[in-house]
C-alpha cells in the first residue's frame, strides 16, 4: 500500500511526455547522476519526485526495488512512447487510467476508489471514512491528512478545474490533468450540507460517453482480466474488481453497447440466449496485442 506518494501534485498536461522523453535519454535522470533533474526536467524538486512516481503509477515505467534506481520503460510504455508520446489519444488516456486504478501497491487510494468504494454520490468525508476502514482491514494505518490529500488528488485528476474552480482558470492554463477528459467524476452540489450540517462538495461517479472508449481498449482490459478463459460472464466484466465495469464506471447498457461493437469487429461473440450472458473470446490476442492493434487502426 502506498499513500500520498504524489506529494499533492496531480499529473499535469505534458508531464508524462517530458518524463518519458528524459527517461529514454537517461534512465537515471531522476537520480541526478548526469545533472540536476530539476534543471533537466524544468520543474521543482517536489514535482520531480511526483513525476517519478506518476510514471510508475500509470504503468509507463518501472524501477528495481534494490540496486540502482534507474527507470526503464514497461512494454505498454514503449508502445505509448512510439505511437502517442504526447498522450493525445483518448485510448491512451483510458489505458493509463486502467493501469492507475488497478495499481493496488503504488496507488492504493485510486484502487480503492474504483474497486471498493461503492457510493455513487459522495463527499470527501464519505471516501476518507471508507478508505480508512479498508486500510485497517488490511492491517495498516495511515494518517487522515494523507488520505484527504489522496482524495483531493483523485478529484484534481478527474474533475477539470473549469468545473471545480472556474474563476481561477485561464484559457492558456495547462494545469489540468489529462485524465479529466474521461468524464469519470462530476460535481453534484458545491454547497451540500451533510447530516451534521457540515458543508462539503458533493461529487458523483459518472458513466463516461461510450464513444470515448475504443472497442479495442475495452477488449484489452477484458482480456487482461480473463486469465486465459475463453468464456467470460458479462456480470464479471461489469462487477469484478479491476475489470472494465468497475474501472470505467460502466452501467450495463453502456457495457452491452460496447461489447456489441467489439463483436462487430469479430473479436468476440456475445451470447445472451438460454439463460446465458457471456462473452466468448474469438481470438488469441492479449492485452498488448489489443493495444498494438488499437494504435494501428487509429493511425491508418
Amino acid at each position: 500500500m502506498k499513500f500520498r506518494a504524489h506529494d499533492t501534485f496531480f499529473i499535469r498536461k505534458g508531464w508524462l511526455y517530458k518524463g518519458m522523453k528524459n527517461v529514454r535519454n537517461d534512465a537515471a535522470v531522476f537520480m541526478g547522476v548526469n545533472g540536476n533533474p530539476m534543471d533537466i526536467l524544468g520543474i521543482g524538486s517536489n514535482m520531480v519526485k511526483s513525476l517519478r512516481y506518476w510514471l510508475q503509477a500509470v504503468g509507463l515505467t518501472s524501477e528495481p526495488t534494490s540496486g540502482k534506481r534507474t527507470q526503464s520503460f514497461t512494454e505498454l510504455g514503449n508502445l505509448i512512447f512510439e505511437y502517442d508520446p504526447y498522450i493525445e489519444e483518448m485510448g491512451t488516456l483510458w489505458l493509463l487510467h486502467y493501469k492507475l486504478a488497478t495499481n493496488f501497491n503504488e496507488a492504493t487510494a485510486w484502487y480503492d476508489f474504483f474497486n471498493e468504494f461503492n457510493l455513487n454520490e459522495f463527499t470527501r468525508d464519505d471516501f476518507v471514512l471508507q478508505l480508512n476502514s479498508f486500510i485497517r482491514m488490511n492491517d495498516n494505518e495511515v494518517s487522515e491528512r494523507s488520505l484527504e490529500d489522496d482524495f483531493n488528488c483523485i478529484i484534481n485528476t478527474y474533475v477539470p478545474r473549469i468545473k471545480s474552480n472556474p474563476e481561477k482558470v485561464h484559457p492558456e492554463s495547462n494545469i489540468d490533468c489529462p485524465l479529466g477528459e474521461l468524464g469519470l467524476i462530476d460535481i453534484v452540489n458545491k454547497n451540500h450540507k451533510d447530516d451534521q450540517g457540515k458543508r462539503q462538495v458533493l461529487y458523483k461517479k459518472s458513466v463516461p460517453k461510450k464513444d470515448t472508449i475504443h472497442p479495442l481498449v475495452l477488449l484489452a482490459v477484458i482480456l487482461d482480466n480473463a486469465d486465459g478463459e475463453t468464456e467470460i460472464k458479462i456480470s464479471a466484466i461489469q462487477n469484478d474488481k479491476n475489470n472494465a465495469g468497475k474501472i470505467f464506471n460502466l452501467d450495463i447498457i453502456s457495457l452491452i453497447t460496447l461489447l456489441n461493437k467489439i463483436e462487430l469487429l469479430g473479436y468476440i461473440k456475445v451470447i445472451r440466449t438460454a439463460g446465458l450472458d457471456v462473452v466468448r473470446i474469438e481470438n488469441e490476442m492479449n492485452f498488448l496485442d489489443c493495444v498494438r492493434e488499437y494504435y494501428r487502426i487509429i493511425n491508418e
